[in-house]
Protein backbone atom coordinates (compact mmCIF):
# COMPACT_ATOMS: atom_id res chain seq x y z
CA UNK A 1 0.00 0.00 0.00
CA UNK A 2 2.55 2.34 0.83
CA UNK A 3 4.22 1.98 -2.15
CA UNK A 4 1.36 2.36 -4.27
CA UNK A 5 0.61 5.56 -2.32
CA UNK A 6 4.66 6.60 -3.22
CA UNK A 7 4.29 5.77 -7.15
CA UNK A 8 0.68 7.41 -7.15
CA UNK A 9 2.74 10.51 -5.62
CA UNK A 10 5.32 10.65 -8.48
CA UNK A 11 3.50 10.02 -11.23
CA UNK A 12 0.90 13.49 -9.79
CA UNK A 13 4.05 15.16 -9.83
CA UNK A 14 5.11 14.12 -12.81
CA UNK A 15 1.98 14.92 -14.56
CA UNK A 16 2.27 18.26 -12.76
CA UNK A 17 5.55 19.05 -14.13
CA UNK A 18 4.65 17.95 -17.41
CA UNK A 19 1.22 20.35 -17.21
CA UNK A 20 3.44 23.44 -15.92
CA UNK A 21 6.40 23.19 -18.85
CA UNK A 22 3.20 23.00 -21.18
CA UNK A 23 1.46 25.99 -19.63
CA UNK A 24 4.42 27.41 -19.79
CA UNK A 25 5.32 27.15 -23.35
CA UNK A 26 1.92 28.48 -24.31
CA UNK A 27 2.04 31.44 -22.43
CA UNK A 28 5.09 32.39 -23.77
CA UNK A 29 3.63 31.84 -27.84
CA UNK A 30 0.34 33.60 -26.46
CA UNK A 31 2.61 36.59 -25.12
CA UNK A 32 4.10 36.85 -28.31
CA UNK A 33 0.90 36.87 -30.16
CA UNK A 34 -0.57 39.41 -28.71
CA UNK A 35 2.40 41.47 -29.55
CA UNK A 36 2.71 40.28 -33.09
CA UNK A 37 0.07 42.88 -34.50
CA UNK A 38 2.46 45.69 -33.11
CA UNK A 39 5.65 44.05 -34.24
CA UNK A 40 8.02 47.10 -33.87
CA UNK A 41 10.27 45.48 -36.53
CA UNK A 42 8.06 47.16 -38.75
CA UNK A 43 9.82 50.38 -38.13
CA UNK A 44 13.16 48.65 -39.31
CA UNK A 45 11.73 47.67 -41.79
CA UNK A 46 10.34 51.51 -43.43
CA UNK A 47 13.90 52.62 -41.97
CA UNK A 48 15.36 49.34 -44.13
CA UNK A 49 13.65 50.38 -47.33
CA UNK A 50 14.22 54.05 -47.34
CA UNK A 51 18.08 53.28 -46.86
CA UNK A 52 17.68 51.17 -49.89
CA UNK A 53 16.34 54.02 -51.95
CA UNK A 54 18.16 56.18 -50.72
CA UNK A 55 21.65 58.08 -51.99
CA UNK A 56 24.19 57.69 -49.60
CA UNK A 57 28.51 57.68 -49.16
CA UNK A 58 31.24 58.72 -50.63
CA UNK A 59 29.38 57.95 -53.85
CA UNK A 60 26.28 59.41 -53.14
CA UNK A 61 24.17 56.53 -54.47
CA UNK A 62 21.55 54.23 -53.68
CA UNK A 63 22.02 50.64 -53.14
CA UNK A 64 18.62 50.04 -55.67
CA UNK A 65 21.40 48.21 -58.24
CA UNK A 66 22.57 45.51 -55.46
CA UNK A 67 22.49 42.22 -56.63
CA UNK A 68 21.51 39.88 -53.73
CA UNK A 69 21.00 36.91 -56.30
CA UNK A 70 18.14 37.29 -58.68
CA UNK A 71 19.96 40.45 -60.70
CA UNK A 72 20.73 44.64 -59.94
CA UNK A 73 17.47 45.54 -57.81
CA UNK A 74 15.58 42.74 -57.44
CA UNK A 75 14.74 42.35 -53.61
CA UNK A 76 11.49 40.04 -53.38
CA UNK A 77 12.06 36.34 -52.99
CA UNK A 78 16.38 37.10 -52.74
CA UNK A 79 15.97 36.43 -48.73
CA UNK A 80 15.31 32.85 -48.75
CA UNK A 81 17.74 31.78 -51.00
CA UNK A 82 20.60 33.60 -48.78
CA UNK A 83 23.24 32.60 -48.21
CA UNK A 84 24.90 31.53 -52.16
CA UNK A 85 27.39 32.02 -54.29
CA UNK A 86 28.39 34.62 -56.03
CA UNK A 87 30.56 34.94 -59.27
CA UNK A 88 31.73 38.72 -58.69
CA UNK A 89 32.86 38.36 -55.42
CA UNK A 90 33.92 34.68 -56.14
CA UNK A 91 32.59 33.83 -52.53
CA UNK A 92 29.59 32.45 -50.59
CA UNK A 93 27.98 35.34 -48.90
CA UNK A 94 24.85 35.85 -46.82
CA UNK A 95 22.55 38.94 -46.43
CA UNK A 96 24.78 40.71 -44.11
CA UNK A 97 28.31 40.11 -46.20
CA UNK A 98 26.30 41.05 -49.25
CA UNK A 99 24.98 44.13 -48.29
CA UNK A 100 28.96 45.40 -47.14
CA UNK A 101 29.88 44.01 -50.54
CA UNK A 102 27.41 46.55 -52.21
CA UNK A 103 27.69 49.47 -49.77
CA UNK A 104 31.37 49.29 -51.01
CA UNK A 105 31.13 48.89 -54.42
CA UNK A 106 28.33 51.20 -55.06
CA UNK A 107 28.08 53.80 -52.07
CA UNK A 108 31.73 53.57 -51.16
CA UNK A 109 31.47 52.60 -47.79
CA UNK A 110 34.13 51.50 -46.12
CA UNK A 111 33.20 47.43 -45.66
CA UNK A 112 36.07 46.51 -43.29
CA UNK A 113 35.52 49.57 -41.35
CA UNK A 114 31.81 48.91 -40.92
CA UNK A 115 32.89 44.84 -39.81
CA UNK A 116 34.43 46.47 -37.36
CA UNK A 117 31.96 48.64 -35.72
CA UNK A 118 30.14 47.44 -32.78
CA UNK A 119 26.44 46.13 -32.60
CA UNK A 120 23.84 48.83 -32.00
CA UNK A 121 26.22 51.62 -33.44
CA UNK A 122 26.65 53.85 -37.29
CA UNK A 123 26.32 51.74 -39.84
CA UNK A 124 25.71 48.43 -38.11
CA UNK A 125 21.76 49.73 -37.50
CA UNK A 126 21.78 50.81 -41.10
CA UNK A 127 22.34 47.00 -41.83
CA UNK A 128 20.19 45.67 -39.65
CA UNK A 129 17.53 47.85 -40.63
CA UNK A 130 18.05 46.70 -44.30
CA UNK A 131 17.79 43.00 -42.94
CA UNK A 132 14.58 43.93 -41.69
CA UNK A 133 13.03 45.58 -45.23
CA UNK A 134 15.23 42.76 -47.34
CA UNK A 135 13.50 40.07 -45.27
CA UNK A 136 10.09 41.17 -44.95
CA UNK A 137 10.01 41.51 -48.70
CA UNK A 138 10.46 37.52 -48.74
CA UNK A 139 7.86 36.48 -45.94
CA UNK A 140 5.73 33.92 -46.56
CA UNK A 141 8.14 32.69 -49.17
CA UNK A 142 9.83 28.85 -48.54
CA UNK A 143 13.09 28.52 -48.09
CA UNK A 144 15.38 27.08 -50.89
CA UNK A 145 19.19 27.42 -50.13
CA UNK A 146 21.19 26.76 -53.74
CA UNK A 147 23.73 24.21 -53.33
CA UNK A 148 24.49 23.77 -57.17
CA UNK A 149 27.75 25.69 -56.96
CA UNK A 150 30.90 23.32 -55.49
CA UNK A 151 31.65 26.12 -52.77
CA UNK A 152 28.04 26.26 -51.59
CA UNK A 153 28.55 22.88 -51.03
CA UNK A 154 31.85 23.15 -49.38
CA UNK A 155 30.13 25.99 -47.06
CA UNK A 156 27.51 23.66 -46.07
CA UNK A 157 29.88 21.09 -44.82
CA UNK A 158 31.94 23.67 -43.02
CA UNK A 159 28.98 24.79 -41.07
CA UNK A 160 28.26 21.50 -40.41
CA UNK A 161 31.56 20.81 -38.49
CA UNK A 162 31.40 24.16 -36.89
CA UNK A 163 27.86 23.30 -36.11
CA UNK A 164 28.58 20.53 -34.25
CA UNK A 165 32.63 21.88 -32.65
CA UNK A 166 32.54 21.41 -29.10
CA UNK A 167 35.23 24.02 -27.33
CA UNK A 168 35.25 26.41 -24.32
CA UNK A 169 34.94 26.40 -21.28
CA UNK A 170 31.77 24.77 -20.81
CA UNK A 171 32.60 22.31 -23.65
CA UNK A 172 29.48 23.25 -25.75
CA UNK A 173 28.62 23.75 -29.26
CA UNK A 174 25.84 24.46 -31.33
CA UNK A 175 24.38 21.11 -31.64
CA UNK A 176 24.28 21.23 -27.79
CA UNK A 177 21.33 23.64 -27.27
CA UNK A 178 19.55 22.98 -31.34
CA UNK A 179 21.02 19.29 -31.87
CA UNK A 180 18.64 17.22 -30.33
CA UNK A 181 14.57 17.55 -30.01
CA UNK A 182 12.56 19.02 -27.08
CA UNK A 183 14.91 20.80 -25.45
CA UNK A 184 14.38 23.82 -23.49
CA UNK A 185 15.74 27.02 -21.61
CA UNK A 186 14.72 29.79 -19.64
CA UNK A 187 10.75 28.21 -20.26
CA UNK A 188 11.75 28.08 -23.83
CA UNK A 189 12.10 25.53 -26.60
CA UNK A 190 15.11 25.10 -28.58
CA UNK A 191 14.22 23.92 -32.00
CA UNK A 192 16.43 20.96 -33.23
CA UNK A 193 18.27 22.44 -36.28
CA UNK A 194 20.09 19.77 -37.89
CA UNK A 195 17.17 19.03 -39.81
CA UNK A 196 13.94 21.20 -41.14
CA UNK A 197 12.29 22.62 -37.75
CA UNK A 198 9.15 23.71 -38.93
CA UNK A 199 7.89 27.18 -40.44
CA UNK A 200 9.02 30.36 -38.64
CA UNK A 201 11.53 28.50 -36.23
CA UNK A 202 14.86 29.07 -36.16
CA UNK A 203 16.72 29.65 -39.23
CA UNK A 204 13.30 31.03 -40.83
CA UNK A 205 12.82 33.85 -38.01
CA UNK A 206 14.98 35.62 -38.19
CA UNK A 207 16.27 38.43 -38.57
CA UNK A 208 13.85 39.61 -35.13
CA UNK A 209 13.18 42.31 -32.99
CA UNK A 210 14.47 41.52 -29.54
CA UNK A 211 11.62 42.63 -26.60
CA UNK A 212 14.07 42.49 -23.91
CA UNK A 213 17.08 44.72 -25.70
CA UNK A 214 14.25 46.66 -27.66
CA UNK A 215 16.58 45.95 -30.75
CA UNK A 216 16.55 44.43 -34.49
CA UNK A 217 19.09 41.63 -34.22
CA UNK A 218 19.71 40.06 -37.78
CA UNK A 219 21.50 36.22 -37.73
CA UNK A 220 24.90 37.99 -37.75
CA UNK A 221 24.21 39.28 -34.06
CA UNK A 222 22.34 36.51 -33.05
CA UNK A 223 24.93 33.28 -33.86
CA UNK A 224 27.25 36.44 -32.33
CA UNK A 225 25.21 36.07 -29.16
CA UNK A 226 24.89 32.23 -29.23
CA UNK A 227 29.20 32.22 -29.40
CA UNK A 228 29.10 34.25 -25.96
CA UNK A 229 26.52 32.28 -24.71
CA UNK A 230 29.18 29.05 -25.53
CA UNK A 231 31.84 31.26 -23.85
CA UNK A 232 34.03 31.72 -27.35
CA UNK A 233 35.72 34.57 -28.63
CA UNK A 234 33.46 36.38 -30.77
CA UNK A 235 33.29 35.56 -34.51
CA UNK A 236 34.52 38.57 -37.08
CA UNK A 237 31.23 40.06 -38.21
CA UNK A 238 30.44 38.47 -41.92
CA UNK A 239 33.24 36.18 -41.04
CA UNK A 240 33.31 32.56 -42.98
CA UNK A 241 32.16 30.64 -39.90
CA UNK A 242 29.34 32.71 -39.74
CA UNK A 243 28.49 32.14 -42.86
CA UNK A 244 29.04 28.70 -43.43
CA UNK A 245 26.93 28.21 -40.23
CA UNK A 246 23.90 30.17 -41.77
CA UNK A 247 24.15 27.77 -44.77
CA UNK A 248 24.10 24.82 -42.67
CA UNK A 249 20.81 26.21 -41.34
CA UNK A 250 19.29 27.39 -44.19
CA UNK A 251 20.23 24.39 -46.20
CA UNK A 252 18.47 22.54 -43.12
CA UNK A 253 15.32 24.47 -43.62
CA UNK A 254 14.67 23.83 -46.56
CA UNK A 255 10.46 24.11 -47.29
CA UNK A 256 10.36 26.28 -44.18
CA UNK A 257 8.45 29.12 -44.65
CA UNK A 258 10.08 32.62 -43.23
CA UNK A 259 7.96 35.00 -41.12
CA UNK A 260 11.58 36.93 -41.05
CA UNK A 261 11.18 39.35 -39.49
CA UNK A 262 9.97 37.63 -36.34
CA UNK A 263 9.24 38.92 -33.06
CA UNK A 264 11.35 37.15 -29.89
CA UNK A 265 11.40 37.68 -26.20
Amino acid sequence: MRNTLVISALLAASCAAVAQQKSAADGIAEYRAMLADGNPAELFEAKGEELWKKKRGPKNTSLEQCDLGKGPGVVKGAFVELPRYFADTARVQDLESRLLTCMERLQGFDAAAIAKTPFGKGEQVSLESLTAWISAESRGQKFNLPQAHADERKTYELGKRAFFYRGGPYDFSCASCHGQPDRRIRLQDLPELTKNPGDGVGFAAWPAYRVSSGELWSMQRRLNDCFRQQRFPYPGYASDVTIALGVYMGVNAKGAESIAPALKR
